[in-house]
Parts: structure tokens; C-alpha cells; sequence
């Protein structure tokens, strides 16, 4: 069993109590508690927006990402389109890192990746990310936040977020975040995930 992970907010906004966990704590990169999606493809092709990739080939990351699955999904209902009837294939690659490297290296045309990893990657080692370039950003989503199993023992899940929510108050914790392009983590609020289930929704009716 894993008593500790960040998750996505795809499924973080989703049935919690299905899989059986609770938020503890939301990161605030920048000076905010929010992410967005980045549509990427090769630095050195002509595509500069979503159309363009009509017809290509393209990579999702994990069928329950936000970032990487529903919001493309999403842009592609708002031109009343599928990704089966838009792109000429779809792979999944079960991680925003193997979408970036297959993007890099031409695997696929595009992908839709979390903003957050592919700018960590660009400021800290940009070898794949500065092949890649950005066309298109989302709107700003709950960003991906740490989470505890409901099973984990009650007093021990609240020194754990005590720890989390202050350690940007230490001077190792300052480290530690600062190393991760992470501000301070804070208290998960609803209000920030909301759009990410009426996106949900929106998308499951077409299904």
C-alpha cells in the first residue's frame, strides 16, 4: 500500500473515496496554486496551433491525466472534433517525460503535457525540452497536489501536512523546494478544481 503521492488532478477531482485517498497539500509554483496544459511539438516544424496537427500523429500521456489527455480532448470538442477522427493515430505514453522525449525526437507531431514538468525540464536540463516548442497553453487548473491514503493513521497524516505545509519556513526545506521550482505548498481548496470536473464532464458526454 502507498500511504504518500502526488497525483494528478484528473483523478484527484475525481471519486477520492474510490480510490481511497485525500488531499494534503497543493503546490504554489510562481506565486500560484495552478498549472496548465502545454501543447508542444517539434521546435523545428511549421505547426503553430491545434488544426495544424489534423491528420498527424499524436501522444497522450495517461488516459486519466488532466493535462495530458482531458484537455486535449477538451480543445478538441470546442472545434467539434474526436481524437479519432482528428488525428491520423493516438499512442499513449504513460508519463509527461515520455511525451517530451517522444515530441523531441519525432515520434509524434504533438503532445499535450502537465506545464509544470516541461518548464521544471527547460530551466533545469533543457537537452529534450528545447527541441520541443510550446503552440498552446490552457487555462489554469488545481495544480497536481500530494495526497495521503485514508487508511494512513489520522494523527500521523496531520504531522505529515503540518511538516509539508511549513517547510518553506526551514532553511532545508527552502532547499528542497526551491531545488523542485516549488514556492510553499499550501491547503487544497475545491474551488480550484472545479473546472477540471466540469471539463469531465462535458468530455464524458461524448463518449
Amino acid at each position: 500500500m502507498i500511504d504518500l503521492a502526488f497525483v494528478c488532478s484528473g483523478p484527484y477531482t475525481g471519486d477520492r473515496s474510490g480510490y481511497g485517498f485525500e488531499g494534503l497539500a497543493t503546490p504554489v509554483v510562481r506565486g500560484e496554486p495552478y498549472y496548465r496544459s502545454y501543447l508542444i511539438v517539434q521546435k523545428e516544424s511549421a505547426y503553430t496551433s491545434l488544426e495544424d496537427l489534423e491528420g498527424k500523429v499524436f501522444a497522450f500521456t495517461d488516459p486519466d491525466s488532466n493535462s495530458g489527455a482531458l484537455v486535449p480532448r477538451f480543445w478538441l470538442l470546442e472545434i467539434n472534433r474526436g481524437p479519432a477522427d482528428f488525428f491520423d493515430r493516438v499512442t499513449y505514453t504513460y508519463s509527461h517525460d515520455n511525451s517530451i522525449l517522444a515530441v523531441a525526437r519525432g515520434l509524434v507531431d504533438g503532445a499535450a503535457v502537465d506545464g509544470h514538468i516541461w518548464d521544471y525540464y527547460q530551466a533545469k536540463n533543457p537537452y529534450f525540452t528545447a527541441k520541443t516548442r510550446v503552440i498552446k497553453k490552457s487555462d489554469p487548473y488545481g495544480s497536481p497536489p500530494l495526497v495521503a491514503s485514508a487508511f494512513l493513521d489520522p494523527h500521523l497524516k496531520d504531522d505529515i501536512q503540518q511538516v509539508v505545509l511549513n517547510m518553506h519556513t526551514t532553511e532545508p526545506g527552502h532547499a528542497i523546494l526551491s531545488s523542485l521550482m516549488i514556492d510553499r505548498f499550501v491547503l487544497p481548496r475545491t474551488a480550484w478544481y472545479e473546472t477540471i470536473r466540469d471539463m469531465r464532464a462535458v468530455v464524458d458526454q461524448t463518449r
